[in-house]
């Protein structure tokens, strides 16, 4: 018999990261209370840069996903991977600096997104040199993984290990294809994809962002702490094999679900449609995998709060998993996209399984690692019911919010014109549904300033275990306890990776590749031309600024649609914007054909008090736009980029943009002196801004021919 060898598992990087994650996520929490509150409440706004809504919403969404659930997960892989494997992690060095790395990256983007340093892309706004340090930490992170999964002590790799895999991979190819940038300053950069194409990108990588940062972690974190909470072995591992390679092929695929009835190829859309609905299956499998593992253990769950949190974290995981397969259905998607029934379904996901199993998982980990018991069942029971309650309270009112909205925006009267043709009456309507989510982010926040005091009070009452000792015998010692093809696959650490790969290239493959090869995905239009340098500069400030986050360009072809904002938007008319902002949300109204609707100074009165335009508007005013003057030199270097890019500028155009801004800008202060006598400098930020919003959707008209690439 060989010979058993004592080691050591690293509980310090597991602490470091769970107290990184408390931290961060009662920050995230506390400023996505912030910008609920501003949707009814504007003035909080603060008239400010550093805390408009557009700014910060980007600030929440990063400090919630990357630095909250990230740090947790981190935390939860950590500590299980030692376990499952037999072993300590590869290198501390590398533990270690995949940490401080990680919290460098997160302040960087705490610093960089107030300051308005953003690239546009829904959770991937952060610039290019960040981009990079997070592709060199998750490569640490990577051979951190890999390293340990080599030298393992337990020949076959537990199902928790497949999913924290294929997360790393996964994560590894989306980052990397989505952050194709050209960089132009250490502090700006523009997507190389354009338009169509660009979108695609996004919400390939948005949506699997969400599948593999969200999910699959959490999932493998869900295949260890709730059988070790239970006391009870995984339901089903024939299950588990088939939620695992289904889920991670299937998943791929369904980007294109966020751009139904958008200028996007209507074969992408259905495969995204299809593959969608396919996912409930691989997902309830894994919903019930884990339900079913508490069979005789029910009556441990109305006692057990660690229990409560993990029922309530995989019930949210089967009931986002069912609605959003039920959202990528074209005729509900018509009624839901771009309203607040996204958000509530999002949130549902977001404070319900990553949340509740987070809580869990601290509320199990705490005390084993402090060597005591919790300081308080019952401080943990309040904590879950306030939670709870809390999420309850956020999402009904938003799914009602949402309908609201959508039936609103889609009403006409029985004379055939639109019933709300004023957009900011949908907005007011729902003016109590947002002051209720607010009240259910509070209740949940307070839970998690509870749990806190929880764990603090738990740690004192211990004592740590920076190492803890453990034994096993050496893997070649470890006997083949099957020889199933899936067995085979276990033990063998590289195949299963190069496979999984395989398994989550394909759907990207396909989708992408026509899309960018085949000319008639996108057929191009003649009447549209590049943005003038003044134009650019403008939309630079838009992207700035986060309008998109509240507004979309993107008519769909509905009647109600086509009716208020005007003809439906065509592919072609987006082929030089970089990146795309189509947007995934109308707080306000859809701006894509904007331009020419309204004259130069109800722009300028507009964006220095919104309400001096649009009565109750809960649009956050941009004074600052009036006191700052756009950079004229760095305009030249925007053009010279989008050359590289592909945009059709005349050759040597870059010696006349000091001229052509000039003309633009002072067409426009002539037109503020003619409409209402005032007297604005050229050259502030706001005269580019209403350069750009006056351009938007002009290029066609509703006759002109579409010239596509086809013979």
């Amino acid at each position: 018999m060989s010979q058993v060898e004592k080691f050591e598992y690293d509980n310090r990087i597991v602490r470091l990261f769970m107290i990184a994650s408390v931290i961060f996520g009662i920050v995230g929490m506390t400023v996505g209370l912030l910008i609920a509150i501003q949707l009814f409440y504007p003035a909080l706004n603060f008239g400010i840069p550093y805390t408009s809504f557009g700014r910060i919403r980007p600030l929440h969404t990063n400090a919630v996903i990357f630095a909250f659930v990230g740090n947790a997960m981190f935390a939860g892989v950590y500590y299980s991977m030692q376990r499952l494997l037999k072993a300590r992690m590869f290198s501390d060095a590398l533990s270690s600096i995949h940490f401080w790395g990680w919290q460098l990256i997160i302040l960087a983007a705490a610093i960089s997104l107030p300051l308005g340093i953003s690239t546009g892309h829904e959770y991937a706004e952060l610039e290019w040199p960040i981009d990079i340090a997070i592709t060199l930490i998750w490569v640490v992170f990577g051979i951190n993984m890999i390293g340990t999964i080599l030298k393992r002590r337990e020949r076959h790799m537990y199902v928790a290990i497949w999913f924290y895999i294929a997360t790393f991979v996964t994560v590894a190819v989306l980052h990397v294809v989505n952050s194709f940038e050209l960089p132009i300053s250490l502090f700006k950069s523009y997507y190389v994809y354009a338009g169509v194409q660009d979108a695609l990108v996004q919400w390939w990588y948005g949506h699997n962002a969400v599948a593999f940062f969200l999910t699959t972690p959490y999932l493998g974190l869900m295949y260890y702490f709730l059988p070790k909470a239970a006391n009870r072995p995984v339901y089903s591992y024939k299950l588990s094999i088939i939620h695992f390679w289904t889920l991670v092929f299937i998943y791929i695929w369904a980007g294109p679900h966020h751009l139904l009835y958008t200028s996007l190829p209507d074969w992408a859309q259905s495969l995204g449609t299809v593959f969608s609905i396919m996912l409930i299956a691989p997902s309830w499998g894994g919903m019930l995998n884990g339900l079913l593992t508490l069979r005789g253990a029910w009556d441990r769950v109305r006692e057990d709060p660690i229990l409560k949190f993990m029922v309530v974290a995989v019930t949210a995981y089967g009931m986002s998993t069912f609605e959003g397969p039920m959202l990528s259905l074209k005729n509900v998607n018509a009624i839901a996209h771009f309203t607040d029934w996204i958000i509530a379904h999002v949130h549902i996901g977001g404070l319900g399984w990553n949340g509740f199993l987070i809580f869990g998982m601290f509320y199990w980990l705490v005390p084993r690692m402090w060597q005591t018991k919790l300081f308080s069942v019952k401080l943990a029971n309040l904590h879950f019911w306030l939670g709870t309650l809390g999420i309850i309270i956020y999402a009904l009112p938003l799914y009602v919010g949402g309908f609201v909205q959508s039936m609103m925006w889609k009403q006409f009267t029985p004379e055939g014109l639109l019933q709300y043709s004023n957009f900011l009456e949908t907005v007011t309507q729902i003016l109590p549904m947002y002051m209720l989510r607010a009240l259910g982010g509070l209740l949940y926040l307070v839970g998690v300033f509870i749990m806190s005091y929880n764990l603090i009070k738990t740690a004192a009452q211990g004592k740590f275990l920076p190492n803890e000792s453990a034994e096993a015998p050496p893997m070649e010692a470890t006997p083949i306890h099957s020889t199933g093809w899936h067995a085979v696959l276990e033990r063998r650490a590289t195949l299963f990776t190069v496979l999984t790969l395989i398994a989550v290239l394909i759907g990207g493959i396909v989708e992408m590749v026509p899309t960018f090869l085949i000319k008639s995905n996108v057929p191009t239009i003649a009447a549209v031309k590049p943005y003038t340098p003044l134009e650019l500069e403008g939309r630079d400030i838009y992207i700035r600024e986060g309008c998109v986050n509240c507004h979309s360009q993107m008519v769909r072809p509905f009647r109600s649609e086509t009716e208020r904002y005007g003809e439906y938007s065509k592919a072609g008319e987006f082929v030089y914007d970089h990146p795309f902002l189509w947007g995934s949300k109308r707080t306000g109204p859809d701006l894509h054909r904007e331009g020419g609707l309204r004259n130069d100074s109800w722009h300028y009165y507009h964006m220095l008090d919104p309400t001096s335009m649009s009565p109750n508007s809960i649009m956050p005013a941009y004074g600052w736009l009036y006191e700052s003057n756009y950079d004229k030199e760095g305009i030249k270097a925007k053009i010279t980029a989008m050359r590289t890019l592909g945009v059709p500028y005349p050759d040597n155009f870059e010696a006349s943009v000091a001229e052509e801004t000039e003309k633009q800008a002072s067409r426009i202060v002539a037109n503020l002196k003619k409409e209402a006598k005032i007297n604005a400098d050229k050259d502030k930020e706001i005269i580019a801004l209403i350069a750009y919003l006056q351009r938007l959707g002009t290029d066609i008209k509703v006759k002109d021919e579409i010239a596509t690439n086809q013979p």
